[in-house]
């Protein structure tokens, strides 16, 4: 099969920025909904061609369009919120997300350029083999801490359904992504190489991944007690009124109903800021009765909304937990321009543009992202939270599941809900935990904690899932390590891959400052 490939791949006249582009718009398909977790190593493999015989500042060009490719296609679904729900011109929202893509797209240009940078006079494996992995993973994890960070898309969240999964609880999703990179450079190897080599490049491939699905059946934590019988409740309360003052009354009885109606669960979560009004607003009208009556049925009751700080006139982004104890939990990672406005007084007149409601919230100064819950403690995460898995390991290994509330209507029927499940399903299974999703409008779901579906809610639909959850107790190696063993062997593999190119930039630097 390769055999054949390399002919035919040979004979497309394909442009090398043109085979950039595409191969990163074919990566999309590796995500939710679509979930073709092969083609992101087709998609890596056809990136490295592009960037054969390139100069460095032609690589940058062309790793930037691999990116332009990837989010452009990917997340342009931002302009949603900033159009529909923002109040936002439609042009300008348009502009502000091509934006916002192109300068995403800068790290896989950096990327590109750092392979090409690095790889002169080395051995012809060394660029698909060490610089490639090592700088798209490098560079991917730059991108999900700097200035806030974005780690949607990062290549290893579109594995979840496939046999590299498995890897998942030992090196987390930068691991993956940097086993998605090496097989796109073994698949570049065994089309172009020939013979034995060719031959080894494949067999390595398929070792990989066998390894993969192998680790897949491997429990790395243990059950920590009886299991429970838990709830997710979804509202879908457009959100168009969702702050609407005169529809509070309704969106507080369908959730209220909706509880009442799985009064014979252990647990029920209700979606982040399912109730729009502040909590000590409602406290003595709806929560107080709320846990009493939670507390006589045994039920406990998980819930989100803003809290004020009533002495500083600060308010947070909260989940609270009712029935037998209580316990609040304020967001600690804010959205940028969605939950606060960075950089106000640089912005200036810019900040009218964006007319988001309850768009000033302050973070919270939680040290862990523990909740207290019945007899067990819980790591929660609101919304985009999840997306920093370092973040949420902090509340192990003493939570027992996690939680994550959400309200993914700020981005309609997009891409979004899915890939932010994607992200859930990774959370869960780095982790080795049970999670439970409550979205205002979907998808909410159960996950096990191997990544897997227990029970869905599709979205725009109004109801909830119950299934059993089993609280677990242990820790996988990624909870222990965290980012530091993948972004290492990335950083070994750029040193060793780059290090002719190393020395003699050192060497010329010392010369430089001897004179």
């Amino acid at each position: 099969m390769v055999s054949l490939l390399k002919p035919a791949l040979a004979r497309l006249p394909i442009p090398p920025a043109l085979l950039a582009l595409g191969a990163g718009a074919l990566t999309v398909l590796s995500f939710a909904p679509f979930s073709l977790s092969p083609v992101a190593v087709l998609a890596i493999a056809a990136f490295y061609q592009s960037l054969t015989e390139a100069s460095p500042r032609a690589a940058f060009q062309r790793g930037w369009l691999f990116g332009m490719g990837l989010f452009g296609f990917g997340v342009f679904w931002i302009r949603i919120s900033l159009n529909e729900f923002g109040n936002m011109d439609a042009w300008v929202a348009h502009l502000l997300t091509a934006l916002f893509i192109a300068v995403m797209a800068l790290y896989s240009g950096a990327s590109g350029w750092l392979v090409r940078r690095l790889d002169a006079g080395a051995p012809v494996w060394v660029g698909p083999l060490l610089l490639l992995p090592g700088a798209v993973v490098l560079l991917e994890w730059i991108r999900g801490w700097l200035f806030t960070g974005f780690p949607w898309l990062s290549l290893g969240y579109g594995q979840i359904a496939g046999p590299l999964a498995g890897y998942a609880p030992i090196l987390g999703v930068h691991g993956i992504s940097l086993l998605v990179a090496f097989s796109g450079g073994l698949l570049w190897c065994a089309i172009h190489w020939r013979d034995r080599a060719r031959i080894g490049a494949g067999v390595a491939l398929a070792a990989l991944w066998i390894g993969g699905a192998g680790l897949s059946a491997v429990d790395w934590t243990q059950p920590a007690g009886p299991p429970l019988r838990a709830s997710v409740l979804q509202a879908n309360i457009p959100q168009s009124i969702k702050w609407d003052p005169e529809a509070r009354l309704m969106i507080a009885e369908t959730h209220v109903d909706l509880t009442l109606e799985h009064l014979d669960s252990d647990l029920i979560v209700w979606p982040e800021t399912a109730l729009p009004d502040f909590l000590h607003q409602i406290r003595a009208s709806l929560l107080d009765p709320l846990a009493e009556r939670a507390r006589a049925e045994g039920t406990e009751i998980v819930l989100g909304l803003p809290a004020m700080d009533l002495e500083s006139g600060r308010y947070f982004n909260g989940l609270l937990a009712i029935g037998s104890r209580e316990d609040l939990y304020a967001k600690r990672h804010l959205v940028p321009f969605g939950e606060f406005l960075p950089f106000k007084s640089w912005l200036g007149p810019l900040v009218d543009l964006f007319e988001v409601p309850m768009s000033d919230f302050s973070p919270g100064d939680n040290r862990r992202p523990l909740l207290n819950v019945g007899a067990h403690q819980v790591g929660v995460s609101i919304c985009y939270e999840d997306a920093f898995p370092i973040e949420v390991i902090q509340a192990l290994p003493e939570a027992a599941y996690l939680i994550n509330v959400s309200n993914d209507a700020w981005f309609g029927d997009s891409l979004a809900p899915p890939q932010h499940l994607e992200i859930a399903r990774m959370r869960a299974l780095e982790t080795g935990r049970d999670l439970l999703r409550a979205t205002n409008t979907g998808i909410s779901a159960i996950i096990d904690h191997r990544g897997r579906l227990i029970d869905t809610l599709p979205s725009f639909v109004r109801g909830a899932v119950t299934a059993e959850i089993q609280p677990r107790q242990g820790a996988t190696p990624f909870s222990r390590f965290g980012h530091w063993p993948a972004v290492s062997l990335a950083l070994v593999l750029t040193l060793l891959g780059g290090r002719r190119q190393i020395r003699r930039l050192i060497q010329s630097t010392f010369n430089k400052w001897a004179r």
